[in-house]
């Protein structure tokens, strides 16, 4: 099959047969690409039923999270690219408009998809058109408020809405089985939504009270065998919960859905196992959420090993030592412990880890409630998820002054997850904020010395970001000395060219000074540490003594460059000749690749910087020379 009109008029034992085969295909291409693997193979089935009875992609298929879509991928057409997944020019590893007419919306972020699918439903009614939009939400996305100011929305509205509720960690529903597809199937069909109408119809005759009591008595006999009252009382008609595995159950069940004409949205339970039908993913903790490329056969994952540890368990170990001393250090994370390290920090404090759920918002004034409370919260959170939450980082922590901690995880371009994860902004959106601590690791060492700054700081809040993946060999320090706060540092004295480095660049600033040290150009290498406060006199003697000033940082415009060059101009520090050069992410998003590859595509590496450095001094011409790297 080439497209999923193929498989329509499949017969049922064909589609099982083709359901055991986007099983397997799935784990092979993961096997060889890594990614998320667990939540694909726990909708195999369903993802085979859904373009079995709908009429895709005529009818909207919207997968929230993306990352369960894999097995949609290989059925829409993108079978002979998928080990492509996530690689450079390749497959993106969520759902992606610009991909295929089959991904009418982009998800990689998660719990949009009720708020996508209600506005496709409400553009497909004013338009007049007849088509069925379907939202599939799940792997945690349910824990999320969004979801439900979603479904309050559209159970107050008569636009014709399916939302698949993927429940595949049986956090809402019983054990599921024949009774529960019956009463499904039951519920689902025209004959029981008939009868139901004419029912409310014969209520209406009775007076008030016992037409309420009738009302009443059957929606809450139909939660207490279904679990879907919470769903019936945001105006959802709930069908579920069925098994999600088993396509006796599944088939007849969307049929009904599909060829109910009805006005008010419909919410199918439907509950599956995360990693079904490959035993090592199964048997995994985490049912093979993420993984590296793994074989087949035995499930082992081959991760590259560092001399250097990883940025994220170097913070971890630095807030556990932190915590040792001072019981009054809290962490929260966002349904992300093992992404952010916090699962290591909850083994040592289990009393003192908040795990809230893919609920940012809630997550950060939660840690302003903590902080007002005479706490030390430090929110981890990565920087594009924190994203979700500006509101309540400026309302509920930065204008009430609070203590928050934010360790900001993934900062910077994160390689195969592309632009939607990528930590681009966090430093803008951060320092635009009074009274804000900002502060950016250089090297792994430097992340251990910023926890314990951060844990020192307990009358503003504070922030440090730091990047993916593995430290750069550093020697780590016996003791987590806190730095004082707004002091850069230099590590190389020049004359002519001034490298001022906000982040993890430092590393490249450092072998761009070597390579204009052999041209002849004196380079003085700076590691700000901080954007905000900006350490004013080290910007003014970079200034004020050499004749190039370059800024360096992982993030976007509006950033560490736009505070050093605010504070210059105001203070006279431009009027002189001084040729400033800011390098930052450019104004645009990076597709998903190597790390490394992002970096040179962005022009943040030591060539670049080279280049940048001769272009200033009037010498751009020998900067064809010098040599570039992938």
């Amino acid at each position: 099959m080439s497209a999923p009109a193929d498989i329509r008029s499949y017969s049922d034992r064909q589609l099982r047969q083709l359901a055991d085969e986007l099983r397997t295909a799935t784990i092979d291409a993961v096997s060889y690409t890594g990614g998320h693997l667990g939540a694909g193979l726990g909708v195999v089935e369903l993802t085979v039923a859904l373009h079995h009875v709908f009429d895709t992609p005529r009818d909207t298929l919207i997968w929230d999270v993306g990352h369960q879509a894999y097995p949609h991928k290989i059925l829409t057409g993108r079978r002979d690219r998928i080990r492509t997944l996530r690689q450079g020019g390749g497959l993106s590893g969520f759902t992606k408009r610009g991909e295929s007419e089959y991904d009418p919306f982009g998800a990689a972020h998660s719990s949009t998809s009720i708020s996508a699918g209600l506005g496709f439903a409400v553009a497909r009614d004013l338009d007049g058109a007849d088509n069925n939009v379907i939202a599939v939400i799940g792997d945690g996305a349910m824990s999320a408020g969004m979801a439900y100011e979603a479904m309050n929305n559209a159970g107050s509205m008569d636009s014709r809405l399916i939302v698949i509720l993927n429940d595949n960690d049986m956090s809402i529903a019983p054990p599921v089985g024949a009774m529960s597809a019956y009463l499904s199937r039951l519920l689902s069909s025209k004959p029981y939504r008939g009868f139901r109408h004419i029912a409310k119809q014969l209520a209406q005759m009775f007076p008030p009270r016992i037409e309420e009591t009738a009302r009443r008595a059957e929606e809450y006999a139909r939660g207490i065998i279904t679990g879907g009252t919470l769903f019936e009382e945001l105006g959802f008609y709930y069908v579920g919960p069925i098994d999600g595995h088993n396509l006796d159950h599944l088939l007849p069940v969307l049929r009904n859905v599909r060829d109910a004409r009805r006005t008010a949205p419909i919410l199918v339970h439907v509950v599956t196992q995360k990693g079904k039908g490959y035993a090592p993913a199964e048997e995994s903790a985490d049912k093979y959420h993420g993984v590296s490329r793994f074989d087949v056969i035995t499930g082992a994952q081959a991760k590259p090993k560092s001399n250097a540890p990883a940025y994220t368990k170097v913070f971890a170990n630095a807030l556990i030592k932190q915590a040792e001393t001072d019981d009054r250090i809290v962490a929260i994370t966002a349904a992300m412990p093992s992404g952010t390290g916090l699962n290591l920090f909850a083994e040592r404090f289990p009393d003192r880890c908040f795990d809230v759920g893919i609920a940012e918002q809630h997550g950060v004034t939660f840690a302003a409630g903590l902080a007002a409370g005479g706490y030390k919260p430090f929110a981890a959170i990565y920087s594009t998820f924190l994203q979700r939450a500006y509101d309540q980082v400026v309302h509920d922590v930065a204008i009430q002054s609070l203590p928050v901690r934010f360790a900001i995880d993934r900062a910077g371009l994160v390689g195969a997850d592309g632009p939607t994860h990528a930590g681009s902004y966090d430093i803008t959106y951060l320092a635009t904020l009074p009274g804000f601590v900002v502060m950016a690791a250089a090297d792994e060492a430097e992340l251990v010395r910023m926890v314990a700054t951060a844990a020192m700081i307990d009358d503003r809040p504070s922030a440090f970001r730091y990047p993916r993946g593995d430290g750069v060999g550093v020697d780590m320090p016996e003791t987590a000395e806190p730095l004082e706060i707004g002091k850069g540092r230099v590590l190389r004295e020049g004359a002519t060219v001034a490298i001022l480095s906000f982040g993890t660049r430092l590393g490249e600033s450092l072998t761009a000074a070597d390579e204009l040290g052999a041209r002849g150009f004196s380079t003085t290498v700076a590691d700000a540490r901080f954007a905000k406060p900006l350490d004013e006199a080290l910007v003014r003697d970079l200034a004020r003594n050499h004749e190039v000033l370059i800024t360096i940082e992982e993030g976007a415009v509006g950033g560490f460059a736009a505070q050093v060059m605010q504070y210059l101009a105001t203070n006279g520090l431009l009027d002189s000749g001084l040729k400033i050069r800011p390098m930052i992410l450019p104004d645009r998003f990076i597709d998903h690749d190597k790390p490394e590859v992002m970096y040179a595509e962005a022009g943040l590496n030591a060539p670049d910087i080279v280049e940048t450095a001769l272009a200033a001094l009037g010498r751009a011409d020998d900067a064809v020379e010098a040599p570039r790297r992938a």
